[in-house]
C-alpha cells in the first residue's frame, strides 16, 4: 500500500486477490521521506489518518495492516518471508523519486526470488495511453481533454470490485504477526492540528456522496467552486491524494449522475469530470516529462531574472502582503492545511508575477503546509500560473488581486472569516484598504499599517517588471 490507502476500487488489491489464495497488506513508513523537506505537517496527518483507520477496518475483519519501517527493500523482503509470501503487488506511482525506488525495490525481490506485478491505479488513464495522433504525449490540455472524453466514453473504467479480497482472502491477523503502531505525527517532527483535514476510505464515499447528491455541491458546481466564502467543491483533493478513494469511483459515479440531469447539473458535472481530466494530464506530464520536477518546462523561462527578496517571500507566507484576498488565502493554508482552487491561482500569480518571485519557492511551500500535496498537480499548477510551463497562462496574463476579490468574493465574507482586522471595514474597501480615507479607517476600527499591513508592492510599477522580465527572457 502506497497512495492507495482503501479496500475498495484498488488494481492491485484486486489483482492480488485473483492470483493469490491469501493476501497480506503493508505500509512502509520511510523514516528518510518523512523528515524530507518536502513534506508537511498537513499531509503527513492525513496520511495517517487514512493508515489509521484502514488498519482499524482490517483488524474488524480479522486481519491487520503490517506496518513496516526503514528501507523498502530490506522491509518487503523480510516481510514477505515472514508471511510466506512469493509474490508482491503494487499500484504505481509517477514520481521521479518513486520510480527509481521502485526499480531498486523490484530488482532486491527478484534476486531474493519474489515475483512483482504493478498495477496503473491512482489516474484514470495512464501516461501512455492518450497521445496525439503521431504517439507524442499531449502538452496542451483542451487537446488532451478531447481526447481523453473520446477515450472515456468508448471505454469507461468501472471501478474494480475487490470485495472478495476484502472479505475472504486477507491473511489473518495472527498469521501477519506482530507489527509496530502507527505513531504520531509528532514522532517525525510533525504538530497535529484539528484543522487539518483526515481520510479514511468511509469518508471519502461520503464526501462524495453528498456532493453527487441532488441538491449536493454538484448542482452549482460551475458557478461556486469559485466562490471561496461557500462550501462549493468537492473537497475530496486530500483523499484523492491519500488514495482514501479511486479516481475510476470518482469518474464513473459522476458520469452516472449526469444521466437525466437538468442542464445546469450536467453543465456543473462536466466542469468537476474537467477537474479531474485536469490531474490526468498533469500525472503524463510528470511521467513523460519528469524534467519538470526540477526546472521549468519551457526551457527558455529558466533565464528569468526571478528576485532574491526573502522579506517579500516571508510576507506572502505569513499572509503580510496588503492585499486581502492574498492574506486571507495564505491563513486559510496556513491554518487548515488546504487552499481554495481559485486562492491557489491568484496567491501563485501574486508571488511570481507581482513580487517576481521563482514559482519554486511558492511551490515547496505548498509542499509543506497542503493536505493534498502531490508533486504532478502541485507543480503543473505553479508552472502554469507563473507562465513556465506547458499549456501556461501568457506571461503578459496577471491577476489583479483587488479585482479577483471583487469577483469571487463580492462582500468580502471570505477575507472578513479571515482576516479579522478586515471584519467592520466597509464591503466597498474590503478588498483595498488603502483607498478607505482615514476617517472611515478609524471608524472602521483598521488602519492601514497599523491594524492591517500596508500593499507591499505598487502594482502599476511590478507589472512593468515581470513584462519586461519574461519578454528579455523570451525574447518578445
Amino acid at each position: 500500500m502506497r497512495r492507495d490507502l482503501r479496500l475498495r476500487d484498488n488494481v492491485a488489491l484486486a489483482e492480488a486477490a485473483r492470483a493469490s489464495d491469501e493476501v497480506a497488506l503493508a505500509f512502509v513508513l520511510d523514516p528518510v521521506l518523512l523528515r524530507s523537506e518536502r513534506m508537511g505537517a498537513p499531509l503527513v496527518q492525513a496520511f495517517f489518518s487514512a493508515l489509521a483507520a484502514l488498519r482499524a477496518e482490517l483488524r474488524e475483519r480479522g486481519s491487520d495492516l503490517a506496518l513496516l519501517e526503514g528501507e523498502f527493500a530490506e522491509q518487503l523482503t523480510a516481510f514477505a518471508r515472514r508471511v510466506g509470501a512469493d509474490a508482491i503487488y503494487y499500484n504505481e506511482d509517477y514520481e521521479p523519486d518513486a520510480i527509481e525506488r521502485d526499480a531498486r525495490v523490484r530488482a532486491a525481490l527478484a534476486a531474493a526470488g519474489i515475483a512483482v506485478h504493478a498495477s496503473l491505479d491512482h489516474v484514470y488513464f495512464g501516461a501512455e495511453e492518450v497521445r496525439t495522433e503521431s504517439g507524442a504525449p499531449y502538452k496542451v490540455f483542451t487537446s488532451y481533454k478531447r481526447r481523453w472524453l473520446d477515450q472515456h466514453a468508448l471505454a469507461p473504467r468501472m471501478p474494480v470490485q475487490s470485495n472478495r479480497a476484502s472479505t475472504q482472502r486477507l491473511l489473518a491477523r495472527a498469521e501477519i504477526g506482530t507489527t509496530r503502531a502507527l505513531p504520531e505525527p509528532e514522532a517525525y517532527g510533525y504538530a497535529s492540528s484539528d484543522a487539518y483535514p483526515t481520510c479514511s476510505e468511509t469518508k471519502a464515499r461520503a464526501r462524495l456522496d453528498l456532493f453527487l447528491a441532488e441538491g449536493g455541491g454538484s448542482d452549482a458546481y460551475a458557478v461556486q467552486r469559485d466562490l471561496p466564502a461557500i462550501e462549493g467543491t468537492s473537497r475530496l483533493s486530500p483523499d484523492l491524494r491519500a488514495g482514501t478513494i479511486g479516481i475510476r469511483t470518482c469518474v464513473v459515479r459522476a458520469s452516472a449522475a449526469m444521466q437525466g440531469a437538468s442542464s445546469q447539473r450536467r453543465a456543473s458535472l462536466e466542469v468537476w469530470i474537467s477537474e479531474l481530466i485536469w490531474r490526468d494530464f498533469y500525472q503524463q506530464i510528470l511521467r513523460n516529462f519528469p524534467q519538470v520536477a526540477n526546472a521549468p518546462f519551457v526551457a527558455a523561462t529558466a533565464a528569468i531574472p526571478w528576485r532574491d527578496d526573502r522579506a517579500a517571500f516571508a510576507a506572502w507566507c505569513e499572509g503580510r502582503t496588503g492585499y486581502p484576498i492574498v492574506d486571507a488565502a495564505m491563513r486559510q493554508l496556513n491554518t487548515t492545511g488546504w487552499m481554495h482552487n481559485r486562492l491557489r491561482m491568484i496567491v501563485a500569480s501574486f508571488l511570481t508575477k507581482d513580487l517576481l518571485l521563482n514559482w519554486q519557492w511558492g511551490e515547496r511551500y505548498f509542499e509543506r503546509h497542503l493536505a493534498d500535496a502531490d508533486l504532478a498537480q502541485n507543480n503543473g499548477g505553479w508552472q502554469w500560473a507563473a507562465s513556465t510551463g506547458t499549456d501556461a497562462a501568457p506571461y503578459f496574463r496577471i491577476f489583479n488581486p483587488v479585482l479577483q476579490g471583487q469577483r469571487f468574493d463580492p462582500e468580502g465574507a471570505f477575507v472578513r472569516a479571515m482576516l479579522p482586522a478586515l471584519r467592520s471595514v466597509p464591503t466597498k474597501y474590503v478588498h483595498a484598504p488603502w483607498q478607505m480615507p482615514p476617517l472611515v479607517q478609524r471608524e472602521s476600527g483598521c488602519i492601514v499599517g497599523e491594524n492591517y499591513p500596508a500593499p507591499i508592492v505598487d502594482r502599476t510599477l511590478t507589472k512593468v517588471r515581470v513584462l519586461a522580465a519574461f519578454s528579455a527572457a523570451l525574447g518578445k
